[in-house]
């Protein structure tokens, strides 16, 4: 299915930057160019693939396809948990 290869690809890039995130989006345009967005907030950081299949198929149960066909699918994790904090220098006034 489409979401695990999407969701596995998700998982690959956050093991490659060895980070994690607090909310996951999914973004649905079907073939009317409509589009659905949903997101969904942990308390912890999600970077497991069977966490994200999870919690990708939970949401997608909720939208009603009806007789439209899915014309592209999104995954995206926001809030990452190794947001590097810029380091600091204060300089002196009297140099």
């Amino acid at each position: 299915m489409e979401l695990e290869q999407v969701s596995q690809i998700v998982q690959q890039r956050l093991e490659q930057h060895q980070t994690g995130g607090s909310t996951i989006t999914v973004k649905v345009k079907f073939s009317d160019y409509q589009l659905l967005t949903r997101s969904k907030t942990s308390f912890t950081p999600i970077s497991e693939l069977n966490e994200i299949i999870v919690i990708i198929r939970t949401m997608f149960e909720g939208i009603e396809l009806g007789e439209r066909s899915v014309r592209l699918l999104g995954i995206s994790l926001s809030n990452l948990d190794n947001v590097k904090e810029a380091e600091l220098i204060q300089l002196s006034l009297f140099e």
